[in-house]
């Protein structure tokens, strides 16, 4: 017979969290509020974040929330393309991110958005890696250096000389996440980068940025509504609401306030969802993977 622990040693197992040895923040946002032109109500309300170098944050929301509208500050595109009123501060490395220039944000803020085909231009993969660090003035042999471990990064070595339009969607979006960090930033920020993809594609691109975050120490702040991947992978998540951040925790903290993500509008993970309908909220630690899951079922029916 197997120990009765199990499931609750597999629940714990989330050791990057635990073991991560630096502690200094990378991203500090403190009170911040920003609201649109003409707007009757501000899109973020009194965010306050602290992100530490090499951690995964998800956050996630209804529609509506601010979650967009913060990685618009983050990248730059808020002041610099898109007006409206700020309050507060956003700090990058200790510096404010508002005094920066689009051409210093891009630097050490990579960014995806949702839709692959709007943030692809260049008619072949290597030149549309090679498109930042280009205009940014890097020379060839560095240029070169960059696409080639970009690539490798991402997982996509092979699709170098492809032609984009002949990306399947997954592709396209490993290609714009390859393009991004192209331009070794300190932060990758993704805006729903999965929404378009099907099971494969957002499994694919969850791993990705697994291996890049737990391997190769990658700062990752992503909006997104598929909750069972952030569950597994998320360090930390946050839950917009309103323009203001309603819940926060690690993971398994916050899917167990079922009552709350209810109200709000937030899928609950199916793993944790059943656990809830058999009494897991109360009786153990809450399981967020098909393998906790499994291990939970098995430890319910030994009771």
């Amino acid at each position: 017979m197997k120990q009765s622990g199990n499931f609750t040693a597999a629940a714990k197992k989330r050791p990057y969290s635990q073991e991560r040895m630096v502690t200094l923040a990378l991203l500090q946002i403190e009170n911040f509020s920003f609201s649109y032109p003409r707007s009757a109500q501000p899109a973020l309300q009194g965010i306050n974040i602290s992100v530490e170098k090499g951690e995964f944050i998800g956050i996630t929301g209804p529609t509506g929330a601010g979650k967009s509208t913060l990685t618009y500050c983050l990248n730059g595109i808020i002041p610099h393309f898109q007006g409206g009123s700020c309050q507060g501060r956003i700090s990058l490395g200790g510096a404010s991110i508002f005094d920066r220039s689009p051409a210093q944000i891009s630097r050490l803020v990579g960014s995806v958005f949702q839709d692959p085909e709007a943030q692809i231009i260049s008619p072949e993969v290597e030149q549309e890696l090679a498109f930042g660090p280009e205009n940014l003035g890097f020379p060839p042999a560095e240029i070169e250096q960059r696409i080639g471990k970009a690539l490798e990064l991402a997982g996509i070595p092979g699709l170098r000389n492809r032609p984009t339009v002949n990306l399947s969607g997954g592709e396209k979006q490993r290609v714009a996440i390859a393009a991004a960090l192209a331009m070794l930033p300190e932060i990758l920020v993704l805006d729903e980068p999965t929404s378009e993809l099907d099971p494969v594609g957002t499994d694919e691109i969850f791993q990705v940025l697994n291996l890049l975050n737990k391997e190769h120490g990658m700062t990752i702040i992503m909006v997104e509504q598929k909750t069972e991947q952030l569950a597994a992978y998320a360090d930390r998540i946050l839950v917009f609401n309103e323009g203001r951040i309603a819940l926060e925790g690690e993971p398994r903290q916050v899917f167990a306030r079922r009552r709350e993500l209810e109200q709000i509008g937030v899928r609950i993970p199916q793993v944790a969802r059943l656990a809830g309908l058999l009494g897991g909220y109360e009786r153990c630690t809450l399981p967020l993977t098909v393998e906790e899951g499994h291990l939970y079922l098995e430890s319910i029916l030994r009771r």
